[in-house]
């Protein structure tokens, strides 16, 4: 799957921040550098591209190994899943509580952390997991930590987008394409459609279009981050199917889309190339890409060796087309 897909992101960007949720998730240096190597070994020929590892955090994990790995370059930051919270979350972390010493640590080197924000208690409606975690998780871990640098990726709510700006400079969020052009309705159009269902989950009408007024705001606090999940279509449509939706291969397309419906083009080299790495303390890609107004159809399938993957706009067309780099 790796060798199918990471070609599909390095293709349209120059790095990415890769997710640690395998099975079993990243939590050492050593893991890291693995998985660094895989992936720049799976990379098609000719391809230069960084992929910015990050350190799944757990109950029990090191400070010092973490404090280590970001000091030397290896951890790009560390990534918070509330255990169960998402796909291979059943490692995740339990209370803030047990990791308040990686917290310290992380706030006194300058590390980011990158969030999962929704609760998992069953006593939690899912369509409000986002807005309760925001009240009853990340406002008191604001409030311990007030220097953390923390990005809330693939926030779904108004209640996120109020929260980030409202809160200092150090508060961040990304957005998603699929949550700037989907509510929860795509997931029950005609039928049960699982290629449309993601965590956290598409939510109402109102929380997308406050997403839509984040994204092409020309406000540095929200950028891009795709999320994107190859899971196959097998996977998908089973009797428990799988969360995620496949959005790297036609990402920008999909961006420019909604930018270019909002009258905001001009705002979306910021959102896609300026915004993200200023929060990461990296410098901006002395690169650029090419983006044509010119209609791509998004085939049904894309092959993965024998598997097969649905893309996110899959059998649609879009008004742009990635043209390469500048």
């Amino acid at each position: 799957m790796l060798a199918a897909v990471v070609g599909h992101t390095a293709r349209q960007f120059g790095r990415a921040v890769v997710m640690p949720n395998l099975r079993p998730p990243i939590t050492t240096i050593r893991q890291a550098q693995s998985y660094r190597d895989r992936i720049l070994s799976a990379l098609p020929p000719n391809t230069s591209f960084e992929p910015l590892l990050t350190a799944y955090l757990t109950d029990t994990i090191s400070a010092a190994e973490i404090a280590t790995g970001y000091g030397d370059g290896v951890f790009a930051a560390c990534k918070l899943y509330p255990a169960h919270a998402t796909t291979n979350a059943d490692h995740g972390v339990t209370s803030i509580a047990l990791i308040k010493d990686v917290l310290e640590t992380m706030q006194c080197i300058d590390m980011p952390l990158l969030i999962h924000g929704e609760v998992t208690s069953p006593q939690v409606d899912v369509f409000d997991r986002e807005a309760v975690f925001i009240e009853t998780v990340l406002q008191p871990l604001r409030q311990d930590f007030p220097e953390l640098r923390i990005v809330l990726e693939h926030v779904t709510t108004k209640d996120a987008v109020d929260f980030v700006l409202g809160e200092g400079p150090n508060l961040a969020a990304t957005i998603t394409p699929h949550h700037l052009e989907i509510n929860r309705n795509a997931m029950f159009e005609g039928g049960l459609r699982p290629h449309m269902y993601c965590l956290p989950t598409a939510k109402r009408e109102q929380h997308r279009l406050a997403l839509r007024t984040a994204a092409t705001s020309g406000n540095p606090k929200f950028f891009l981050g795709t999320d994107s999940a190859p899971h196959t279509i097998a996977a998908k449509e089973s009797d428990c199917g799988c969360a995620g939706i496949f959005n790297a291969p036609f990402a920008l397309e999909a961006y420019a889309k909604v930018f270019a419906e909002e009258n905001a083009l001009d705002k979306l080299e910021g959102f896609a190339s300026e915004y993200g790495p200023a929060f990461y303390r990296l410098p901006v890609n002395d690169t650029k890409v090419v983006l044509e107004k010119q209609s791509i159809d998004v085939p049904e399938r894309l092959h993965a060796g024998a598997e097969v993957l649905r893309p996110f706009h899959a059998g649609a067309s879009l008004p742009w087309r990635f043209a390469g780099a500048a």
